[in-house]
């Protein structure tokens, strides 16, 4: 089980990294100080699981958690804090551990995840994030939710239209649409659009449709996706 430590705290890290040395079945791939370096080195290494803080500057664990590139790792919260823990499980992730560590408590974690993985994995419905963590080109992008445009399908990677760019992000449209919630509609088989910056639906021929967002971009509805739209916007049925 090839495991990846995130945490801002160095002594937190070398904690996990020395409690993870009891595991001859588990090793230590990489340690990352924050949500960007975790983004990169989950890209470059592939990790079974990440052992994740939630609290750290910048991003925030929830955040990186909702960012992880497909097929995501297992999730592991590690923190100090306990309030956090509702959110956790609403994401689904295989365990939250209360820090200082307790080494029995991680051999528990680690039998879950061992099960887990001789058996497939439902990643359910998560809150959804307030920003995503776009790793392109070598450069991290930090993304607001809120002022994502709209979402472009590239193969097994999404272009994410926002105000200040279209940063490649290596997940499905599908995935990520159920990451973000239902802020976002499906308009064609490869795009989506945020429900917030439509502004008008143009019918076009055979049941097709063109959505005109706020910043004046126009997006394909297909018919397939055109009445599920208007569902969601009476206003312009």
């Amino acid at each position: 089980m090839r495991v990846l430590i995130v945490d801002d705290e160095a002594p937190a890290r070398a904690r996990l990294q020395r409690l993870l040395q009891a595991f001859v079945d588990v090793q230590v791939v990489g340690q990352a100080r924050d949500g960007n370096e975790a983004l990169q080195m989950v890209a470059s290494l592939r990790p079974d699981v990440v052992l994740l803080d939630v609290q750290m500057p910048g991003a925030d664990g929830l955040a990186v958690a909702a960012s992880l590139p497909e097929p995501a790792p297992a999730v592991v919260f590690v923190t100090a804090y306990d309030h956090y823990a509702v959110q956790a499980f609403d994401i689904e992730v295989v365990d939250y551990l209360l820090k200082p560590v307790e080494p029995e408590r991680l051999a528990r974690a680690i039998e879950r995840l061992h099960a887990l993985r001789c058996s497939p994995l439902r990643r359910a419905q998560q809150p959804p994030p307030s920003q995503l963590l776009i790793s392109d080109l070598g450069r991290v992008h930090v993304v607001s939710v809120a002022e994502i445009l709209w979402l472009e399908a590239a193969d097994n990677y999404v272009v994410v239209h926002h105000a200040q760019g279209a940063p490649l992000m290596r997940r499905t449209l599908a995935g990520l649409l159920a990451d973000l919630g239902p802020g976002f509609v499906r308009t064609h088989r490869s795009s989506a659009v945020a429900l917030a910056q439509v502004v008008q639906l143009q019918r076009l021929a055979k049941g097709d449709a063109t959505v005109l967002l706020r910043d004046g971009a126009q997006v394909a509805c297909s018919r397939q996706y055109r009445a599920a739209l208007l569902a969601r916007l009476p206003v312009l049925a």
